[in-house]
């Protein structure tokens, strides 16, 4: 027998706190009299230059706290495991809803096949009001219907700002001679490989008769169906702990993008998408969807977390994988450095990036702690076994939240919550690696991961 939503979410709770609790035990954090490092000279024993290294590399682990804060704040204090989003009026009462696709189209039977099924999503939650575009750079030769609409993109076509890639797709669709949307209209914006379900349009409807904020986002899980690499998909647990934890605290407390949000299932009222635009420049097309955020917010524009999940596939490939980080990191990086947005806008996002930069440094903490060990307040020990804790226990909470334990069995469960946390080392890896990449790479190259297997070669 399944358990209640309620039950499930408190089991949860516990759980975190527990595994917390326990691993602050085990680090040394919480502790009972003086702990072996207190009688450590650092001064006499290193040296002054040494000394401060060692402590400005030891505060170095606190840049991850306030992601972490709000990831708890969001865990716990929302209900991890809601009920499926229930309808709250008739669907065919809803505004109309654009679901846009944005491809380069290196992929068409991929995009036919996921706009066939997300057509049939809609019309199975009940939709009538609703259409779905396909804006490409290449045509994908769509079959014709009238609820689909294929825009290719010209090559010709330039934005005023000089915007590039999925930037400048997006802004094409705005146009006044390509949109055909009116201001009251809605658009629910997919990547290529995004596959909608009844739970998101659920809760998509609802957001949109609500019409309370300008724009959403919700959750994306990525092991249903076939899982194509174990790896990587057991690597991006951690991003569906973000969207249930800091992503849906900033939205459902603050109603702003404090740490932005993602390109995928961002849905959009047509009029404040056009208000705010895609067209900023080169420095808004690498990560788009970040820069898009927080000029909404410094416009004033309001947000909200969007209830129902919708489903992706991580990368195939480790090559893959490494250059969405890179991608990512240099995105930000250019939204943190652009002059045109305030600070008051990103210095939560630009404090992420400072984390997410100076990993290599935080990281080597693991080495030099046991080589040199310094004396810190006790205060600073727990904060810093917090952030640890917590990011250990966000791998475990992706996989019970993307696996159901009735699906897989609940050795299997417990075995794929033990593998998410095992390959953490592959992550800090990776991202050390995307950190020293994107940091003297080219930072204006857009990398689109492969979303299709390629069929096996017999000789």
């Amino acid at each position: 027998m399944a358990l209640a939503s309620k039950t499930k979410h408190a089991l949860h709770c516990c759980a975190c706190i527990g595994f917390i609790v326990g691993f602050q035990l085990f680090a040394g954090g919480i502790r009972t009299g003086r702990h072996r490092f207190d009688d450590v000279r650092p001064l006499e024993d290193y040296g002054v230059v040494l000394t401060v290294i060692l402590y400005v590399l030891r505060l170095l682990t606190l840049l991850p706290l306030p992601m972490c804060i709000f990831e708890f704040v969001g865990l716990l204090f929302f209900n991890a495991f809601p009920e499926r989003p229930t309808l709250k009026g008739s669907p065919l009462l809803c505004p109309h809803v654009c679901v846009r696709v944005v491809t380069r189209g290196d992929y068409p039977q991929l995009v036919r096949d996921n706009v066939t099924r997300n057509v049939a999503t809609c019309l199975d939650v009940g939709m009538d009001n609703f259409s779905i575009e396909v804006v490409t750079d290449h045509a994908v030769r769509l079959p014709k219907s009238a609820r689909v609409r294929e825009i290719v993109v010209p090559s010709s076509y330039k934005t005023k700002s000089g915007a590039l890639f999925k930037a400048r797709a997006l802004q094409y669709c705005l146009e006044d001679d390509v949109n055909s949307l009116s201001d009251d209209d809605w658009i629910v914006h997919l990547d290529e490989e995004t596959l909608l379900t009844e739970n998101s349009m659920r809760g998509i409807i609802n957001f949109v008769m609500d019409g309370k904020r300008d724009f959403g986002q919700g959750l994306i899980t990525y092991a249903n169906e076939d899982v194509v690499n174990w790896l990587t998909t057991l690597a991006d647990m951690i991003r569906v702990a973000m969207d249930m934890g800091r992503i849906r605290a900033q939205f459902r407390i603050f109603h702003r993008p404090l740490f932005a949000w993602k390109g995928s299932y961002v849905v959009a009222r047509a009029r404040a998408e056009r208000a705010v635009t895609f067209d900023h420049g080169p420095a808004g097309s690498i990560a788009e969807d970040s820069y898009f955020a927080i000029v909404a917010a410094r416009d004033g524009y309001t947000f909200d977390f969007i209830d129902g999940e919708m489903w992706e596939k991580s990368p195939f490939t480790v090559h893959d994988f490494l250059q969405q980080r890179k991608r990512w990191m240099q995105g930000i990086y250019l939204v943190v450095t652009a002059s045109a947005l305030p600070w008051r806008n990103k210095w939560l996002l630009a404090v992420a990036l400072y984390a997410w930069v100076t990993m290599p440094l935080a990281t080597s903490n693991v080495v030099l702690a046991a080589i040199f060990p310094i004396p810190c307040p006790q205060v600073f020990d727990i904060v810093v076994c917090f952030t640890a804790g917590m990011t250990l226990y966000m791998y475990a909470f992706g996989v019970v939240k993307s696996f159901s334990a009735y699906r897989v069995g609940v050795v299997r469960l417990a075995l794929l919550c033990a593998g998410a946390i095992c390959t953490i080392p592959f992550n800090v890896v990776i991202e050390n690696i995307a950190v020293t990449w994107a940091l003297f790479g080219n930072k204006y190259r857009f990398y689109v991961v492969g979303k299709e297997l390629k069929p096996a070669v017999i000789v």
